[in-house]
């Protein structure tokens, strides 16, 4: 007879969804994020600002330089209700420089959703976060967007997601007319045509009308041309595709395709109780202790990201916990698996972008925020029982280098705390000289704009200028064997020496070029270009 901690435990894991959405930048993955808080009933009207106490504000993109440039540049946890289940969006970076803060966040994700612009189609961001979730083996849901635009035929879309990801596909709905003479789509689950009214905006629940593929009314309601398009494309699918088999799409090898358009709200409640019903439920997770079921009676969970002043009047730090197995309750105490210490878990929050409520429990697959005082860092375990520790979460080599510089010797002290806090959420790698008259950090990125994030949130959350002397080099490796093993390879010409957060030997190169010379010349010597965020190495 299952216990009733175990009955509570299965009805939780069966009836959380927790997704994440990547897309290249300008894909519209903010508005599709706020359409489906808007069927969720988590906002009112997509786009609005009201009162605070009256509604929640309707975008996850808080931070201020984000709402000047119009792009996500953080990730933030969005929790809702649908149709008895409970939600966890895990909102990515859509742009390409932060590709690093998407990766952590894709582990804390137990599906992922595609989103593409029906007119681009694949972009190189796409193809990118793609192996990301490959890596993961995450089941990965296509949603085809901007239909109300001109775009590419869907066929045409279908094959280049099979030939150039290897996926299968299996189209879920299907478009009725593209642009202007985009009309709604057709559900080949239910065999319904379902016509849209077009609003200006979206900012409100599509109207929807459902009627049946051989209904006379059709014909009144759909022009002719676009009713025999519509039958003739759906014969080819049936005779072409394969069917739907979700033991595919839960290993990664097929994904659901969904047509629609997010700014309209075309398809996408559609795709939303279709998702509901396909995607992965939480589950089992590798550990130390091996693969850990997610109805396992003791709460475990893990550090997935931390942020500093999500609310800039309270200068707080915020750690976002994935809870994997276990119940968690408000003032627990638990065990963190890298210091050996006992911490109390007191002011859970529930996490809405910006705005936090109090929580009382979670269960496995909820994301909860934990003011963060220097306790945790990103890859943490906390556990209760046994114990055990998640598998870590790699860091990746970086492209742009450059010392940062405090011209102001009295701003010391927030110098130092500022590199301290951005450095423990990850936002930036920093790295330091080995040359003990270099004592600047120096800043290591996927691109550009992490170092304008850099300044900017130095100087607006910090009060502290800073200046960057850019470095001549392009790529990082790990040094496999630490200090030792670098000593021993002796000298290597054209390459920088630093160390990373941990104190681990990293080489600086300028080209690819000369990272194979060095390995040519030195083949004993074993470089990694991922390693794991804490004081461990992994194999390349």
């Amino acid at each position: 007879m299952p216990t009733e901690i175990q009955t509570e435990l299965e009805n939780a894991v069966n009836t959380r969804r927790n997704f994440a959405i990547i897309s290249h930048p300008d894909a519209g993955k903010t508005t599709l994020t706020e359409k489906l808080l808007l069927y969720g009933g988590a906002i009112h009207e997509a786009g609005s600002v009201k009162a605070r106490r009256a509604q929640r504000k309707a975008t996850s993109d808080w931070m201020e330089m984000e709402q000047q440039r119009g792009i996500s540049i953080t990730s933030t946890v969005l929790q809702f209700a649908y149709n008895g289940y409970q939600i966890n969006l895990l909102d990515t970076p859509g742009h390409q420089d932060f590709s690093e803060d998407t990766y952590r966040t894709l582990a804390a994700a137990d599906n992922a959703v595609m989103l593409i612009d029906a007119a681009k189609g694949l972009e190189p961001q796409t193809r990118k976060l793609f192996e990301v979730c490959k890596l993961r083996e995450l089941p990965i849901f296509t949603f085809v967007n901007k239909l109300d635009r001109p775009g590419r035929e869907p066929l045409e879309l279908l094959d280049e997601i099979e030939q150039e990801l290897g996926l299968q596909t299996y189209a879920v709905n299907w478009p009725i007319g593209m642009g202007d003479r985009f009309k709604g789509v057709f559900d080949r689950r239910l065999q319904q045509i379902h016509l849209f009214e077009r609003r200006a905006h979206g900012s409100q629940e599509a109207k929807d009308t459902a009627i049946a593929l051989g209904d006379p009314k059709i014909e009144d309601l759909l022009e002719e041309e676009l009713y025999y398009q519509l039958k003739e494309e759906l014969e080819i699918l049936d005779e072409v595709a394969p069917d739907l088999d979700l033991e595919l799409v839960r290993e990664g090898k097929m994904t659901p395709v969904f047509f629609g358009s997010a700014m309209t709200n075309f398809g996408v409640e559609l795709f939303l109780k279709a998702f509901l019903d396909y995607a992965q439920k939480p589950e089992a997770r590798n550990s130390s202790e091996g693969e850990i079921d997610p109805t396992y009676p003791d709460f475990t969970g893990f550090v997935f990201k931390l942020q500093a002043n999500m609310d800039p009047k309270h200068r707080d730090r915020v750690a976002f916990i994935r809870v994997c197995t276990g119940k968690f309750e408000k003032d627990m105490t638990v065990s963190h698996a890298r210091t050996g210490k006992t911490v109390r878990l007191s002011r859970p929050q529930k996490l809405f972008a910006q705005d936090r409520g109090s929580l009382e429990v979670a269960y496995p697959g909820d994301v909860i925020g934990l003011n963060n005082p220097g306790v945790f860092a990103i890859g943490d375990t906390i556990y209760n029982g046994k114990k055990l520790e998640y598998e870590g979460i790699p860091c990746f080599s970086p492209e742009l280098f450059a010392f940062i510089k405090n011209p102001n010797p009295s701003k010391f002290k927030q110098f130092n705390k500022a590199i301290s806090e951005l450095q423990e959420e990850g936002a930036v790698q920093i790295m330091y000289s080995t040359d003990d008259f270099k004592r600047d950090p120096l800043l290591a990125a996927v691109g550009q704009l992490q170092f304008e994030v850099v300044q900017f949130r130095m100087q607006n959350e910090y009060g502290v200028e800073t200046l960057l002397e850019m470095l001549p080099y392009s790529l990082a490796r790990w040094v496999a064997g630490g200090w030792k093993a670098l000593e021993k390879a002796g000298r290597l010409f054209n390459t920088l020496t630093v160390k990373d957060a941990w104190g681990r030997p990293v080489l600086l190169f300028k080209n690819e070029w000369n990272l194979q010379q060095v390995k040519g010349d030195h083949p004993g010597l074993k470089l990694n270009s991922i390693a794991p965020v804490g004081s461990g190495i992994q194999p390349e």
